[in-house]
């Protein structure tokens, strides 16, 4: 017999197929407009995808609009965002690989909300934290929001996309990477871990190594198929930090939406030792 539990999963499991799909298909017409205009090759929104984990449910303007008519959103534990804006960077290509493979990588998200430190897998994941050393020291990530909290089913902070809108990206693709690590067991995600979003749809089994900038981190153990790369974990002291922007809920108070919490990425940096 199927507990309620079980079948919140799978209905939470169900509703990210089906988004995941919208969203695609919102992509590709996109992509046609942006031929069409550009009269060349379409340009394909790498690494803009969202994931269920990541946040792939519908438009993030619908969420936007949701919060400005919610009027019982919880009140913002977060301070006010430092000065500066985004810069708007894009690339043609994935950046040569110059990690050293064998060292340790450490990346800080000085948050309006609090320092959320990340220790990266360099070993397992080499291109992806090539991409993020590359991008943070360009300042890619610098002011940015972190626009999606899922708290239904799944158990995410997303963040990484310069347009907060869920569609942004580099301008570049990175590959899967570590798929078959550890510790994803059971088609878990354990809470601590930090993964890549991308356009892989695992219905029509298309869209692998399409990764961008954009990233979740993992608040609580989340059931999900293996499919999204695991790149890093999350400091003792992080975790108190998400768990702070997860009590404060999201907006629509459905289970998935802006964060309450008005979490911006003042500055980023990445560490070698």
């Amino acid at each position: 017999m199927v507990s309620n539990d079980q079948r919140r999963r799978q209905l939470a499991r169900e509703k990210f197929l089906r988004q995941q799909q919208r969203r695609e298909a919102a992509r590709r017409r996109a992509r046609m407009r942006n031929a069409v205009i550009a009269s060349a090759l379409a340009v394909v929104l790498a690494g803009g995808a969202v994931s269920y984990a990541a946040g792939a449910f519908d438009d993030d303007s619908t969420s936007e609009k949701t919060s400005n008519a919610n009027p019982t959103t919880k009140a913002d534990p977060c301070e006010k965002p430092a000065g500066g804006k985004v810069k708007p960077l894009s690339f043609k290509k994935e950046p040569k690989l110059t990690i050293d493979k064998s060292a340790d990588y450490t990346m800080k998200l000085a948050t309006t909300c609090g320092d959320i430190d990340l220790n990266l897998s360099a070993a397992k994941a080499p291109r992806t934290v090539n991409s993020f050393n590359f991008l943070v020291n360009k300042g890619y990530l610098d002011h940015t929001k972190c626009h999606r909290l899922v708290s239904g089913g799944i158990y995410v902070l997303q963040c990484g996309d310069p347009k907060g809108t869920g569609e942004g990206g580099p301008g570049y693709s990175i590959p899967d990477e570590n798929l078959k690590d550890k510790s994803l067991k059971g088609n878990v995600y354990p809470a601590g871990t930090v993964a890549m979003a991308n356009q892989y749809n695992a219905q029509e089994k298309k869209g692998r190594d399409s990764g961008g900038s954009q990233f979740f981190l993992v608040y609580q153990d989340s059931q999900l198929p293996p499919d999204y790369t695991p790149f890093g974990t999350i400091s003792d002291s992080g975790m108190k930090v998400l768990k702070k922007i997860a009590d404060a809920g999201e907006s629509t108070g459905q289970g998935e939406g802006a964060p309450n919490a008005t979490v911006v990425i003042n500055k980023a940096t990445v560490s070698k030792s």
